[in-house]
């Protein structure tokens, strides 16, 4: 009679395969539009500053190489900064660091534009920039931050505890990934038209006003903030620097090759749209590298991935391949093609190290950790932006675009070289999912995977 009960019994049914999170997901979140739309405003300056600096004090100086040494120093400055104001933001909330921040940018980029335009020495330019760097607000990160804190840790797109499903948090790095590239795309050819086709000085006054209205208009939504980490219980959290993991740090050095190929295409792309007679082309061509980075950032978003240092290896690697080719391009047409597949190549790199770092450091220390990579973009932009200035004024534009190269090869191997170091902690059990079941074990060690 057991074996007649036993052979009736319906097997168990599986529930149905919860719906992968996408970008309408995450556009749904509560409170997500009130913080996206003036934060796209308010990053312009990243996109902005340099060339507009460059264009400026081309037009009054003459040189690419002084006017890359004052949009380096801008670079340096910014990196230098960005990581304490990641902290400060952690530790005191975004708005006591954003507001005055915002007001000193402006004042500082109208100072620089005012020196440029009445011939003040080299020195007063470098000294102005420093302020103008420093202060440059750091809202990707604090967007980056406010992601995290209205979705939570380990938010899925389906009920129930974390069983592989595709998280928002990735989805939403992919997002701001797609949203930076679209400040490359309107950034730069915006801060040209102007510059060229205005005046020479108004790219960098847009890129100050739209730096303040933004910035301003973003610190005044307090609801989506993160909470303040003087505020939070667990004191001993809050005082660790992201900079003490040492994935941060190996991921600060790698993005420094992301920073090459803008600074280096930025300044090279400049020179040699003037070599062929056809400035106008200059934002049209960085805007098609850009356009390649959104539309891979896109692409990344829809697709479900496992967080993986592989995936960064991989990127640098195609990136460093289309960097060795730009030097020997002749005409602008086939140049926008490479560009474009470099920019398919920068993404996919950004998504990959920003889900990496959120997932290496506790909450209390991820505007920072954010700066870091920031940072670190913006120090190799500058430098870039120098060593490309240098060698588009002795040797020509194709000498420039061995800068993206350099770079780009560089970062390879460092990721090459310590790519364990940035392996998220739970890396082995994303593993043991993709390949199926795994056999039961014990509860130490089930333990130690969820920890």
């Amino acid at each position: 009679m057991a074996s007649a009960v036993s052979s009736t019994t319906p097997p168990p049914v599986e529930p149905p395969p919860a719906p992968r999170a996408g970008y309408g997901q995450l556009l749904r979140t509560p409170g997500a539009w009130s913080f996206l739309l003036p934060g796209f405003a308010a990053r312009q300056p990243f996109a902005m500053l340099t060339i507009s600096i460059v264009l400026l004090l081309r037009h009054t100086t003459g040189s690419y190489g002084v006017a890359g040494v004052v949009a380096a120093v801008t670079g340096v400055s910014m990196a230098l900064f960005a990581p304490r104001s990641g902290k400060l933001a952690d530790r005191h909330g975004q708005s006591a660091v954003l507001v005055p921040g915002v007001l000193i940018h402006a004042a500082a980029a109208a100072l620089l534009t005012a020196l440029a335009l009445v011939h003040a020495p080299l020195w007063a330019l470098i000294a102005a920039a420093v302020p103008t760097g420093a202060s440059v607000p750091q809202v990707g990160p604090m967007v980056r931050a406010r992601w995290a804190a209205v979705l939570g840790d380990g938010a899925t797109s389906g009920p129930g505890p974390r069983s592989g499903r595709h998280p928002l948090p990735a989805t939403a790095a992919a997002f701001e990934s797609v949203t930076d590239e679209l400040t490359f795309v309107i950034g730069p050819v915006l801060a040209t038209g102007l510059s060229t086709g205005v005046h020479p000085a108004s790219g960098l006054i847009a890129e100050a006003a739209l730096t303040l209205a933004g910035g301003l208009l973003f610190a005044a939504q307090r609801r989506t903030a993160p909470q303040p980490g003087s505020t939070r219980a667990d004191t001993r959290e809050r005082h660790v620097s992201a900079l003490s993991v040492p994935g941060v740090r190996v991921l600060a050095v790698a993005f420094l090759g992301i920073g090459s190929v803008f600074g280096g295409m930025q300044v090279a792309l400049t020179a040699f749209t003037q070599e062929h007679g056809q400035p106008g082309l200059n934002g049209v061509l960085y805007g098609v590298f850009a356009a390649g980075n959104m539309l891979a950032g896109v692409a990344c978003g829809a697709i479900v991935w496992r967080t993986s240092p592989r995936r960064l290896l991989t990127s640098y690697a195609a990136l460093t391949l289309v960097c060795s080719t730009l030097w020997a391009v002749p005409t602008p047409l086939p140049l926008g093609g490479f560009g474009l597949l470099a920019g398919l190549c920068v993404a996919p790199a950004l998504i990959t190290g920003y889900t990496l770092v959120e997932a290496l450091v506790p909450a209390t220390s991820r505007t920072e950790a954010f700066t870091w990579l920031t940072g670190s973009v913006a120090l190799g932009q500058a430098a870039a932006v120098t060593a490309g200035g240098q060698l588009a004024d002795g040797f020509g534009a194709s000498a420039a675009f061995t800068v993206p190269l350099m770079g780009t090869a560089l970062a390879l191997l460092t990721v090459v070289s310590l790519r364990t170091r940035i392996a998220p902690r739970g890396a082995t059990k994303e593993i043991r999912h993709e390949r199926g079941p795994a056999a039961p074990r014990p509860e130490s060690l089930r333990a130690a995977d969820t920890s």
